[in-house]
């Protein structure tokens, strides 16, 4: 019996594709969350950014803390992986990495990316989570749970 199999490159462009972030959890001496302001959209985030194809998601949200804030950080723990399905005018599923980034000591030492963002700022928690859109609001009580426990929180996230 013979059985007919798809060449690799044919059977790869029949899965499924979707669109990857990493993005780092950085607090201040007094426990509030970094966010920043980026240009190109009308709400606050998490500092991170979109992974490179041959990036691994440590690496993108290292990369994307030293470029958008000029700061060189330890990533360390993975803290939330969240997925969120198509919606609006993202045709794919997106899923984020949010690593521990630890204590900024000296908020002097951050360098804004001004091509990319208007504005960073400490909030407080809750603060912090009400500045992101519906899909990233759990995003940050998560990642506060994450690091209380040590664990990594998956946090999917449907669309109502």
């Amino acid at each position: 019996m013979s059985k007919s199999f798809l060449e690799p490159a044919e059977w790869y462009a029949t899965l499924p594709a979707f669109y990857a972030s990493a993005c780092v959890l950085l607090t201040d001496t007094e426990d509030r969350v970094l966010m920043v302001k980026p240009n190109y959209r009308p709400h606050w985030s998490i500092p991170g950014g979109i992974m490179e194809a041959d990036e691994l998601p440590h690496e993108c949200a290292a990369r994307e803390i030293e470029e958008e804030l000029g700061l060189r950080v330890a990533v360390g723990g993975l803290l939330v992986v969240d997925w969120v399905l198509p919606m609006g005018d993202r045709p794919q599923s997106m899923v984020n990495f949010l690593f521990d980034g630890g204590t900024v000591t000296d908020p002097g030492q951050i360098v804004l990316q001004v091509s990319e963002l208007d504005d960073f700022g400490f909030f407080s928690w809750d603060e912090a989570a009400r500045l992101l859109p519906a899909t990233g609001t759990a995003r940050l009580p998560a990642a506060r749970r994450a690091r209380a426990d040590a664990r990594t929180v998956y946090l999917p996230f449907t669309p109502q």
